[in-house]
């Protein structure tokens, strides 16, 4: 019996912990419509079947959801004010 090869860690990475390298941005992720069986597309985890309407809950994603107080695009102690909106 063969043992498998030894997987890589960056120097930086603690030796114990290679599994909290992750990646910085959203993984698109697949998956079966619950409902009507389609393979669907999403990102970490949330779907949305564009087929017959399916969404799964935000909480069934695999990362959390960032919070308002984590935007960088305004200064802390700004009110949202809505400038993004169309029309």
């Amino acid at each position: 019996m063969t043992n498998p090869p030894a997987r890589s860690v960056p120097e930086h990475a603690p030796e114990s912990a290679p599994e909290a390298v992750t990646a910085i941005g959203p993984e698109i992720t697949y998956a079966e419509c619950r409902q009507c069986g389609t393979l669907i597309a999403g990102l970490d985890g949330r779907y949305s079947c564009g087929v017959c309407g399916w969404v799964n809950h935000h909480s069934e994603g695999h990362r959390l959801l960032p919070r308002a107080e984590d935007d960088t695009g305004r200064e802390p102690g700004t009110p949202y004010n809505n400038d993004n909106r169309l029309g």
